[in-house]
């Protein structure tokens, strides 16, 4: 049994809580302003699913659930997700209430302290460099498999339901960097989850070729098999930091791994939140994680399944939607469409028509939220010019460089110096002419392919996520997202 004093520093009002576990059996209660929490905290700045208390191996614990404003244990900042062992007159500081911990019972008949069973806080990921260790592969369909991904030392990675990781491979004696999605939710942090489609060359363009990383992974990820991640978690697509009660999610394709996160989490947790969430599929074989979401539909009151088949096959009978999205499947999935926050992944052409049919509708462009990985790269008539080698041409390049107003890139440790159009990225000058710049995401999220700028100015068409004042103030860049304005030079 754990006894706990809550005190309302706003009011000055003190309750008593008790909670009474079961010997043997998964106890939690969870902590929030929401009506349903076990704990109700009534404070706006409170997120509504903000923490929880387990009762774990013998020991009560308290654990951050990746709240808005966070947590503090006896004056320290609380880890998001990680299990911390409460004892006698313990303080959990959250918004402005002080829970106190007044007294703490074992569960009856429970007798695993002659086992030695002791939970010890876990230390978490959250940057740097990580060797994790496939567990299970699972072919969820005939072109996707999920990878479960487990770390050899006592560490567990924390992470947000929706964000991403970058996995660092060596492919063909080259070292290559990719981000994928985790598809398993923090709730479960026993593992760390990426779902991944083999990418084929597009039918409408063969020669081009097929998908190098994810079809690498396919092809020799087995059971046993090491794996390293870099950089930490990171995004900013997910649900876990918005109050909005109404959801609306929308993906397509292996576009659904980021929601199929975000879900797992909201049902584990035990969240009253409103979701819709509709999940576009060429054909019902190609549904990922079909079980798991009817049965998250069938066991979570508050979530609705909607799957539309662009591409019905004959002989195998399909009673849900049918099409593309389209505005009126919007309006009868989501009638209350204006006032649900909606995050849509999935292909850009895909993510493009979804954005432009809900703004159509009505929604707040500020309750709209979209995750990819790729550049959207654009049809250019115009190619960088030659790069320059030689003294005499980097001379005339100058020269010209000097009478045009085309911008140019100087990449300093190469010694090379190309003009061009202003219309590519940085990144995409330097992979055309085969000057080595690490790259991940593509979005200047993760970071990977950041560069001190040692002269000129740059361009971004949105903010980048990837860099803190202080490197901006440095000078650094992220060249995936950065465009040259006049003559720039790179450290690269």
């Amino acid at each position: 049994m754990l006894t706990l004093e809550v005190f309302d520093y706003e009011i000055g009002k003190l309750q008593e809580h008790i909670f009474q576990a079961v010997a043997h059996k998964e106890n939690e209660w969870i902590i929030g302003r929401a009506s349903t929490c076990d704990l109700v905290l009534p404070s706006p700045e409170i997120s509504r699913v903000h923490g929880r208390i387990s009762y774990y191996q013998g020991e009560y614990c308290f654990t951050d659930l990746g709240s808005t404003d966070g947590s503090r244990l006896n004056n320290q900042t609380v880890k998001v997700n990680q299990k911390y062992v409460l004892k006698h007159d313990d303080l959990i500081r959250i918004g402005n209430f002080v829970i106190s911990v007044k007294a703490i019972a074992k569960a009856e008949n429970l007798k695993l302290d002659s086992l030695n069973f002791r939970l010890k806080q876990q230390p978490t990921w959250t940057e740097g460099e990580l060797i994790v260790r496939c567990v299970r592969v699972i072919e969820e369909t005939s072109d996707v498999k999920t990878f479960s991904f487990v770390a050899d030392s006592p560490i567990q990675p924390a992470f947000q339901p929706g964000q991403f990781v970058t996995l660092e491979l060596e492919i063909e004696n080259q070292k290559v960097l990719r981000s994928y999605s985790i598809s398993s939710p923090p709730s479960r942090p026993q593992t760390l989850d990426i779902t991944v489609k083999r990418v084929s060359s597009p039918t409408t363009n063969p020669e081009l070729p097929p998908g190098l990383v994810s079809n690498w992974l396919h092809d020799n990820i087995i059971v046993g098999s090491k794996v390293k991640l870099c950089g930490g978690p990171m995004g900013k697509f997910t649900c876990a930091n918005k109050s909005s009660q109404k959801l609306l999610m929308i993906s397509a394709g292996s576009g659904v791994t980021p929601m199929l996160s975000m879900a797992r989490w909201l049902y584990d947790i035990g969240s009253d939140r409103d979701v819709v969430f509709c999940y576009s599929v060429r054909t019902p074989d190609d549904i990922i994680m079909y079980q798991e979401l009817k049965l998250i539909a069938t066991r979570y009151p508050h979530f609705r399944l909607v799957i539309t088949v662009t591409r019905p096959e004959s002989g195998k009978p399909w009673w849900g939607f049918t099409g593309r999205l389209s505005d009126l499947m919007l309006k009868q999935i989501a009638p209350d469409l204006s006032q649900r926050e909606v995050y849509v992944c999935g292909p850009e052409k895909f993510m493009s028509e979804a954005k432009n049919l809900l703004t159509s509708l009505g929604l707040p462009l500020e309750n709209y939220y979209q995750e990819s990985f790729g550049v959207n790269k654009k049809n250019r008539k115009d190619k960088p010019q030659e790069i320059a080698t030689s003294l005499t041409e980097l001379l005339a390049v100058q020269t010209i460089a000097n009478n045009s107003a085309s911008p140019m890139i100087s990449f300093a440790r190469s010694q090379k110096e190309v003009i061009c159009n202003g219309e590519e990225s940085i990144l995409e000058v330097a992979q055309q002419h085969n000057i080595d710049i690490r790259s991940g995401c593509m979005q200047g999220v993760c970071g990977a392919c950041k560069k001190l700028k040692l002269d000129g100015e740059v361009k971004y068409e949105n903010e980048p996520d990837a860099l803190s004042p202080d490197e901006i103030a440095q000078n650094y860049i992220l060249p995936c997202v950065a465009f040259p304005v006049d003559k720039v030079v790179i450290e690269a």
